[in-house]
């Protein structure tokens, strides 16, 4: 039997990824945890555990800064990030962290089955698009710090509270009405933070901004 623990702020994920292992016969689930440092309390109890499906942003301890201590103290461990986010800089720090596979929630079961089996017998598992911004990574290696920080003085005070919105899951027409501004200005906004974030998407904007302690 694989022992398995599941690390996510968000119950009903907990709940996907259960049932998508539930498929299978060879997993013994030990625990779930709801961030980083509660995964840590329950590891230092019973550190008798095979794989770790960690999630990347959770409150208090976020999955990548739990990798590098569990990698450090628990090397025999293997943790495979399970994340909604595929931007680089997570990818990068992710790697670096020590982690031995990424994938996104959105797998299927037997997809996430076989990831698990590969990475275990040494492998390391990746979403085909992880895969594919892994290569480009390495062969133009970026400088996340620097770019933060030039992104840091860039994003005016509207900007960010624009962003804040988007990060509450509000839509455009609530957002323009909370700022008291016209949709179009607010399309405008973001299309202006994406530009300075260098992202493509509502995701990747809200993870880098909270990276960066903006929102």
């Amino acid at each position: 039997m694989i022992k398995l623990a599941i690390v996510d702020d968000n119950s009903f994920l907990i709940k996907a990824t259960q049932e998508k292992l539930s498929f299978f016969e060879d997993f013994d689930l030990k625990f779930t945890a709801f961030d980083g440092k509660n995964a840590l309390e329950k590891i230092e109890k019973n550190h008798n555990l095979d794989m770790i499906l960690m999630d990347i942003e959770m409150p208090v301890m976020n999955g990548i800064e739990a990798t590098s201590i569990i990698k450090n103290k628990y090397p025999q461990i293997k943790i495979i990030m399970l994340t909604v986010f595929d931007n680089d800089e997570n990818i990068f720090n992710a790697i670096k962290a020590g982690a031995d596979g990424y994938l996104l929630k959105e797998v299927n079961p037997k997809d996430l089955h076989q990831g698990i089996l590969e990475t275990l017998n040494g492998g390391a598992t990746m979403t085909p698009s992880i895969a594919m911004k892994t290569l480009k990574l390495f062969r133009n290696p970026i400088d996340f710090q620097s770019n933060l920080s030039q992104e840091e003085i860039n994003l005016t005070p509207r900007e960010i509270e624009v962003l804040e919105q988007l990060s509450k899951g509000l839509k455009y027409n609530s957002i323009a009405d909370n700022l008291f501004l016209s949709v179009g200005t607010i399309r405008k906004h973001v299309e202006n933070i994406y530009n300075k974030l260098k992202v493509h998407n509502k995701l990747e904007a809200i993870q880098k901004a909270k990276n960066n302690n903006l929102i």
